[in-house]
C-alpha cells in the first residue's frame, strides 16, 4: 500500500532570528531535522514524500536536502504561495505572511493520491510516531462509513518544551475510547517554577498538567481530507475583515471543526518520544546534542545516507 509523508517546510521562521531554520544542519554529516524524519518514515513503511516549500527557497532546499532524498525515496514538491487563493481578495495584496498550515496542505492537492501523514519540517518526532501512524493507515483506517477516519500522534506536554522560550501546542481532550474530542491552540507555553502555563486564544493565562496530551501537527489523514480543505478555505477567506494580515487557515482548527460537526473522527495514538526542534535560534545547540546522544545509543547511524552528501 502506498503511503505519503507530507513535510510542511514553507514557514518563515521569524522567531528563529532570520535564515531558513528548516535547513540548518544538526547532524554530524550535515543532516538536517527533516533527514531524520524522512529516515524514520521510510523505516516505518512510507514510500512517497511531498515537501511543501516556497518558491524563494526552492534552490536552497534542493541543494541542501532535495537532491539527496530524491535518490532515496519518491519525492515531489508543492509550493505554498500567499497569492494562491480560491477567491479574489485584492484587499490582501500587501499580506506578507503565508496563510497557515491548512493552506500549506491544500497545496499538495494535485500531487496526492494516497493516505498521508503530515508533519512540520523543523520538529523532531522520533521513530515511534511514524510507526504508529503508518500502522494505523495500513491496518485500521477505514473508508466506508462516510466519516473521515484520521489519527494523530499524542505527545506529552512535558516532552515538547523549549528551554529558550514559550511554545505553541494544540492541547487535546480525548474521550474514554481514545478519540479526540477537541484540540485547542495554546500559546507561549512554558514551565513556571513547578507548574506549566500557557495563553489561550483570548489572551488569558491557563494552567496545564505536564502530562497533558498535545498535538505536534503529526496527523494521519485520508486523501479525501483534501476536499475538506478545498471547501473550507474560501469560507475562511470570506469571513476575514478587510486587510487582515494575521489570521491563518490552521490545520488543527479545520480538524477540530470536522470533529465537532461529525465529519471526522481522530484516534489519538500516545507516544513517549521526546520532541526537539529549532523554534528559537538558541535551540540549535541542544538539538545537535540530542542527535549526538541518539547516535551514541544506536538509534541512528553517524551518516544517515552513505554515498550521499549527508
Amino acid at each position: 500500500m502506498d503511503t505519503t509523508l507530507v513535510i510542511m517546510a514553507a514557514g518563515i521562521g521569524s522567531r528563529f532570528g532570520g535564515g531558513i531554520k528548516q535547513l540548518e544542519p544538526v547532524g554530524p554529516s550535515g543532516e538536517i531535522i527533516m533527514d531524520y524524519s524522512i529516515y524514520d518514515a521510510c523505516r516505518a513503511g512510507f514510500n512517497k514524500v511531498i515537501c511543501i516549500i516556497r518558491k524563494d527557497i526552492e534552490e536552497d532546499f534542493r541543494r541542501i536536502i532535495g537532491n539527496r532524498i530524491e535518490r532515496i525515496v519518491d519525492t515531489s514538491y508543492a509550493f505554498q504561495e500567499i497569492r494562491s487563493l480560491p477567491v479574489r481578495r485584492d484587499d490582501f495584496a500587501d499580506r506578507k505572511k503565508p496563510w497557515g498550515t491548512g493552506q500549506a496542505v491544500l497545496s499538495i492537492a494535485p500531487l496526492l493520491r494516497t493516505p498521508f501523514v503530515v508533519i512540520n519540517a523543523d520538529d523532531y518526532y522520533g521513530r515511534e510516531g511514524f510507526a504508529l501512524l503508518h500502522r494505523y493507515i495500513t491496518d485500521t483506517m477505514s473508508a466506508g462509513d462516510g466519516i473521515l477516519d484520521c489519527a494523530m500522534a499524542g505527545f506529552m506536554l512535558k516532552n515538547t518544551l523549549s528551554d529558550n522560550g514559550g511554545v505553541t501546542r494544540g492541547v487535546c481532550r480525548t474521550d474514554p475510547e481514545g478519540y479526540l474530542k477537541a484540540v485547542t491552540e495554546t500559546f507561549e507555553i512554558e514551565r513556571v517554577q513547578e507548574a506549566m502555563e500557557g495563553t489561550d486564544a483570548k489572551g488569558s493565562r491557563v494552567n496545564l498538567s505536564e502530562d497533558t496530551v498535545v498535538s505536534m501537527n503529526m496527523w494521519a489523514l485520508p486523501a479525501e481530507f483534501i476536499a475538506v480543505l478545498q471547501d473550507g478555505f474560501p469560507e475562511f477567506l470570506e469571513g476575514l475583515e478587510k486587510g487582515d494580515q494575521k489570521s491563518e487557515y490552521l490545520l488543527p482548527s479545520v480538524i477540530d471543526s470536522c470533529i465537532q460537526s461529525g465529519k471526522a473522527r481522530v484516534r489519538v495514538l500516545p507516544t513517549e518520544e521526546k520532541w526537539f526542534g529549532v523554534t528559537y535560534k538558541e535551540d540549535k545547540e541542544s538539538v545537535v546534542r540530542s542527535i549526538r546522544s541518539l547516535i551514541e545509543k544506536g538509534v541512528y547511524p553517524s551518516c544517515l545516507y552513505p554515498g550521499t552528501d549527508a
